[in-house]
């Protein structure tokens, strides 16, 4: 029984008081076999075209200086992401990407090792970022706090989009799914009607906010080089 609204996000799911939580992110792992030894199927053939659509967009986004095979770090990500968002719309899975648990680890490390590389490698190019190009010299202290601001916060707004996109959809289905008690049959067939259109939407939720971690991390990035 939900204590609260947002006890659907507790984790509380075990068997013999082992948490299985968070096993729902390695559930992925059980698939990646099926596509090297089976002959590869429509599925499979449609996800090498996304694979490589996001390749070609990313590596244009990196910039010529990118190193090679480093579009992969971003689809992997932009697939790990997508993987947990869609498991958890299945009833009884944990999702694991509306915990800033999983996502603020993923953002973290990720701006960490971008801001360690940018300031050991190309320090001069970092300096240039922090003043934009046409400003006066009395903003430029300004400026420089300003952008170094904004340089920290992004992990953090990144993090709390995803959360804040996967919460918000559940916490709608959780609340209409809670008031088909004593309703007339009408009101339910309308009310089903909602929740599948609501879950279509959250379908195109996890498939964009995948996307766009992807994308901002890959423009984050290109800032380094």
């Amino acid at each position: 029984m939900m204590t609260n609204l947002f006890s659907i996000f507790d984790p509380s799911t075990n068997l013999f008081n082992i948490s299985f939580n968070w096993l729902s992110t390695l559930l992925g792992l059980m698939f990646i076999p099926y596509s090297f030894w089976l002959i590869p199927n429509r599925h499979f053939i449609i996800w090498n075209m996304i694979i490589k659509k996001l390749h070609l967009e990313f590596k244009t986004l990196m910039g010529p200086n990118s190193f090679n095979g480093s579009t992969f770090i971003f689809i992997s990500l932009f697939s790990f992401i997508l993987f947990n968002n869609f498991l958890g719309l299945f009833p009884y899975i944990f999702t694991s990407t509306s915990h800033l648990t999983i996502s603020l680890s993923i953002t973290l490390s990720m701006w960490l090792s971008f801001m360690f590389y940018g300031w050991i490698n190309n320090s001069y190019h970092m300096f240039i970022h922090m003043i934009p190009q046409g400003t006066p010299n009395i903003l430029m202290p300004f400026m420089v706090i300003i952008e170094t601001i904004s340089n920290i916060i992004r992990p953090g707004t990144l993090a709390v989009r995803l959360t804040a996109n996967m919460i918000a959809g559940h916490l709608l289905l959780t609340l209409l799914s809670s008031t088909n008690i004593n309703m007339p049959n009408y009101l339910i067939i309308l009310l089903i009607f909602i929740q599948i259109l609501l879950l279509t939407l959250e379908t195109a939720v996890a498939v964009i906010q995948s996307y766009v971690i992807a994308i901002l991390s890959t423009l984050y990035s290109s800032e380094v080089n």
